[in-house]
């Protein structure tokens, strides 16, 4: 397993397990067979309604918790709830978590990340960090804490690639997580031709082929699967690598094409959309 070494210097693996869309009844088999594959990166949130059913699957996998790296995500509804983290740790059932992020750039979030930076500073909270926000309220937030974040998460696949945000991510010393890093299965990203071909070449599938290129473009990758065998392939991406010139065709397939769009109105109502945490199994 390769790893990055964050701004705080931290050690995260660049590959894991992401748990959206899984109900706690799939997220717990699917978590436990990532880690059983040697996989060493778990991503959840509050919104995903799945944090118990992660926090069971690394208990039963046997490992000791300084083996797992584990990942969440505070939700706008409870950026200004004072005990969120605590809650958060409770239902993982863990004592803390390697890297926390805010979730959206909604409502109070300055207000949120006081909370993580105070986590932080506690040991509760080993890496603080953001998702979709862009990079003026990135500045925004280096400008007001102490704590530099030290993970930016965001749609990142070879449809969007992000290059310009990744310039300045790294002038901050900043590191890129893929969400949807195979395109949200898009059926086009998967069937351009340069995959197949690097697929032969290499003995690997076309995602594979993706997930690789992600790992050396710097992009850490948290491909969610239930699939037992994606499970095992998504992780599969150490015994090769693309050489320059694959590289750079793979780069330019970038359209600046997103999968997920958000807006002001979409924002506003993340802050009133209280996931039913509480209700999980």
């Amino acid at each position: 397993m390769e790893v990055v070494t964050l701004n705080n210097g931290l050690k995260m693996p660049m590959a894991g397990i992401g748990t959206y869309l899984m109900t706690p009844d799939v997220a717990e088999p699917a978590v436990l067979k990532a880690l059983a594959e040697d996989y060493r990166l778990i991503d959840t949130a509050n919104a995903y309604v799945n944090e118990k059913a992660v926090g069971r699957a690394m208990k039963k996998s046997g490992l000791a918790r300084e083996a797992v790296f584990l990942e969440t995500k505070l939700w706008p509804s409870f950026y200004e709830d004072p005990d969120a983290i605590e809650k958060t740790l409770a239902r993982l059932d863990t004592d803390y978590i390697d890297l926390l992020l805010l979730h959206q750039p909604a409502g109070n979030f300055l207000q949120a990340y006081k909370l993580m930076e105070d986590a932080y500073k506690a040991g509760k909270v080993k890496s603080i960090g953001l998702s979709n926000f862009s990079e003026a309220q990135i500045r925004e937030i280096i400008d007001t804490f102490d704590v530099k974040p030290a993970v930016l998460q965001a749609e990142v696949h070879p449809y969007n690639q992000e290059k310009a945000f990744k310039k300045y991510l790294a002038t901050e010393g900043i590191i890129m997580q893929a969400w949807y890093p195979l395109g949200h299965g898009d059926d086009a990203l998967l069937a351009e031709p340069i995959f197949d071909r690097l697929g032969d070449k290499y003995g690997k599938t076309p995602a594979q082929i993706i997930l690789r290129w992600h790992i050396q473009d710097g992009n850490i990758i948290i491909p969610g699967s239930k699939n037992p065998d994606h499970i095992k392939e998504n992780i599969d991406l150490f015994d090769f690598a693309l050489t320059d010139e694959e590289m750079a065709e793979i780069a330019a397939l970038d359209k600046e094409t997103r999968f997920y769009t958000s807006t002001p109105e979409l924002l506003a109502r993340y802050v009133t959309m209280v996931p039913p945490v509480d209700e999980q199994e």
